[in-house]
């Protein structure tokens, strides 16, 4: 249940990379929905990804959004600047027992999507694990817990912790938080009252809900839009430039970064 009596959406863009045309439709959505409930929209920069994100991909997002006349209200917001606060975050879940530091590879993992159980180790708390800031941590899931939502556009959602998603990152040893906490603890510091999103999001949904009750926080509803897909039905994705004429505001963006 929408406990925040004013309509509250945001439009998040990575600046990993160039927007697409599927950015751009699931952003006039949120923006379309929050003009619709006379309520309003917000933007916030997700610039965590250290390695990739670039100050020349923030300026063409904000560039594309003007022109496309999707204007946010009030400041932007950039996570970058927040990693402080994601820490304290970090540290209050290392109280609670639920997260752990992981030092486990991509090789050990495997190429399944779920996290191995066998690579799960003992809960512990930041204050007492030595250089914990430059450690990956994981956020330990009830395994077979069931995990509903009801979607805003997609109907009822079910996921299975420990079967449709282990134990994720909640951490990165770059020192810097996972998506899933992020973008968790600033919906919650923005009051966001409706999170929309590409339908790829699904699953971080609901790992995300497990951070929500963790906190003891109430989570916002959720809108997962369809993804837009090239003409051989594959997702465009910021590095689908073999695609790139099946996405117009990605040719825009490339002739501007070529000029």
């Amino acid at each position: 249940m929408n406990l925040h009596s004013e309509y509250r959406g945001r439009m998040a863009p990575t600046t990993s990379g160039l927007l697409h045309a599927g950015h751009e439709r699931t952003f006039r959505t949120a923006w379309n929905r929050a003009k619709e409930r006379n309520g309003k929209i917000f933007l916030r920069i997700d610039d965590i990804d250290f390695e990739r994100c670039r100050p020349e991909y923030e300026s063409a997002a904000i560039c594309d959004l003007i022109s496309a006349g999707l204007v946010w209200d009030g400041e932007i917001a950039r996570q970058s600047s927040r990693i402080a606060r994601y820490w304290s975050i970090l540290k209050r879940l290392s109280a609670l027992g639920l997260v752990y530091p992981s030092d486990a590879s991509r090789s050990q993992a495997g190429k399944s999507s779920v996290f191995p159980k066998s690579l799960r180790r003992p809960a512990a708390d930041a204050d007492d694990v030595p250089d914990a800031f430059k450690q990956n941590w994981r956020f330990c899931v009830p395994d077979g817990k069931s995990i509903k939502f009801l979607d805003n556009n997609l109907g009822e959602q079910s996921f299975t912790a420990g079967k449709d998603f282990g134990d994720f990152l909640v951490w990165r040893k770059i020192g810097a938080p996972s998506y899933e906490l992020a973008s968790a603890v600033d919906d919650i510091d923005m009051e966001i009252s409706e999170v929309v999103r590409g339908e790829d999001l699904l699953v971080s949904t609901a790992r995300q809900l497990l951070i929500y009750a963790a906190l003891g926080e109430p989570p916002p509803e959720f809108f997962h839009c369809p993804l837009l897909l090239s003409a051989d039905g594959k997702k465009i994705s910021k590095s689908s430039m073999s695609r790139a004429a099946d996405n117009p505001l990605l040719m825009r963006n490339l002739r501007r970064a070529n000029s």
